[in-house]
């Protein structure tokens, strides 16, 4: 048994973060221990083939489910993929892997085939570990794991110390992880974040199985786990923060074309793409529709700070769109495939308003009775899917 299982042993659960107590009753919480070192110390960066071939064996050797986290440079780095990648496990201790040196980690996924990966909200860091090669066969997702058992805040830091009674330090989520070398404060932030991963879904497992709620979730680990990746976004430029206030199709294509004009340079420049031109001027310009540089120099985001040759190639991009004809503008808004808005279901279907009120009421009770979210019992589009046209044999 592990330092972190014994002090787990003691204090389990015995502040439940809205969960229900053990023994139906009130408990008292104990004052929560930081932790501040992991308990084998910061473990080297894994950075080169030789040292990532030792780390594959040992934890091939390990025993149990393996703790896995990724860090990633969101408003950084163009895309989403991973700086830096953590693992822990029994007899194997924490690795740190480098990623960008060590780019093919699908020997150790493989080596790693049918052991259960323990994740705190999965979704968000499967698709950059699928890019290195590492795809779980089975999973268990701590962060869901406490939204079915009633926790209602549900971030490691929260879930590990109301469960756990630990502190994370949380200060270095944000920061850029694809800097090098990383410094010491953030790999040991990263390590802590795999340290009672393991312990954590050992607690949740014990209290999913008390409410009888287990099988519900490996259910939906294997659901997560066998899902495939997701398809690429249909005109992602039409989530452009603001774009309620583009109205015209004009002004739309001029959104598009330096949407894409910014992403093609946010990737060639491997920068985010806010940092080489932000959404608001992207509106603003749409919304202006400038006829030249000095036009384009005078809004909001194209200031004194833009050079003149990034000048002209943003208003380059709204040339574009101002040359477009009429049969190739963009049209306003995105099809609609699915009911229309919830509001809008008296006056065209009172029937199915009827059934989508009586819908929300039998979740929200049951989801109470429960101490479960709504969205996590059944979404809300499914419940206005099947309001809206509802199946002939239920």
């Amino acid at each position: 048994m592990t330092d972190a299982q014994e002090t787990a042993a003691d204090v389990s659960l015995r502040t439940t973060g809205g969960a229900p107590p053990d023994d139906g009753g009130s408990s008292v919480a104990e004052a929560p221990i930081p932790l501040l070192e992991p308990r084998e110390g910061i473990p080297p960066v894994i950075a080169d083939d030789d040292s990532l071939a030792e780390t594959i064996a040992a934890f091939a050797a390990g025993s149990g489910p393996v703790a896995v986290d990724a860090e990633r440079a969101s408003g950084y780095r163009y895309g989403q993929r991973a700086y830096l990648v953590q693992l822990r496990r029994a007899g194997a201790g924490t690795a740190l892997i480098d990623p960008v040196a060590c780019p093919d980690l699908s020997g150790l996924g493989e080596a790693l085939s049918g052991v259960e990966w323990v994740l705190h909200a999965a979704t968000q860091d499967l698709p950059c570990l699928r890019e290195i090669g590492m795809v779980p066969s089975r999973l268990f997702d701590t962060e869901l794991a406490g939204r079915l058992a009633g926790f209602p805040r549900v971030g490691l830091g929260a879930m590990v110390e109301g469960v756990l009674g630990f502190v994370l330090e949380k200060g270095h989520s944000a920061v850029d992880w694809s800097t090098r070398p990383l410094p010491e404060p953030w790999l040991r932030y990263a390590a802590l974040d795999v340290e009672l991963l393991v312990d954590l879904r050992d607690a949740l497992e014990k209290e999913l199985d008390r409410q009888g709620k287990l099988e519900w979730a490996l259910q939906e680990f294997d659901a997560i786990a066998s899902a495939p990746p997701a398809e690429p976004r249909k005109d992602p430029w039409r989530r452009t923060s603001g774009m309620h206030k583009v109205r015209r199709r004009r002004q739309l294509a001029v959104v598009r074309e330096l949407w894409e004009a910014r992403d093609r340079i946010a990737q060639r420049r491997d920068v985010s793409p806010g940092k080489v031109l932000s959404d608001a001027a992207i509106v603003e310009a749409a919304l202006a529709v400038p006829v030249n540089v000095h036009a384009l120099a005078a809004l909001n985001g194209f200031g004194h700070r833009t050079g003149r040759r990034q000048l002209e190639q943003w208003q380059a991009a709204v040339d574009r769109a101002r040359a477009l004809p009429e049969t190739q503008l963009p049209q306003p808004g995105q099809p609609v495939t699915g009911p229309p808005p919830p509001r809008a279901w008296a006056d065209k279907d009172p029937a199915a308003a009827a059934r989508l009120s009586a819908a929300r009421a039998a979740v929200s009770a049951l989801a109470e009775t429960l101490n479960m979210p709504q969205e996590n019992l059944i979404t809300p589009d499914t419940v206005r899917r099947v309001c809206w046209e509802p199946p002939a044999v239920v």
